[in-house]
């Protein structure tokens, strides 16, 4: 029993720390778009990685950070529909 209340308290405690990990109120839009904005943050964070992507679009590595930097708005797509 404390084991499973210690891994619980561990869960709510990464859940309130790190917004990627989710919860079970977490959409698939949102875990998704959490997904795709941590892989752009670590394209932009490592500068090879920025430069091997900047060389591959055959353009300047500031102006291949700048459409990551854009891409982060909305990286899925429009939000689905809400129903009220």
């Amino acid at each position: 029993m404390a084991d499973k209340l210690r891994a619980q308290q561990q869960l709510e405690a990464l859940q309130s720390r790190y917004i990627g990990t989710g919860n079970s109120d977490t959409t698939k839009f949102e875990w998704t778009s959490n997904i795709a904005r941590d892989s752009l943050s670590s394209y932009i964070g490592h500068p090879p990685m920025l430069q091997y992507m900047s060389i591959g679009l055959g353009q300047s590595r500031e102006k291949t950070r700048i459409q990551l930097l854009e891409r982060m708005i909305q990286p899925v797509g429009k939000p689905p529909e809400t129903q009220n």
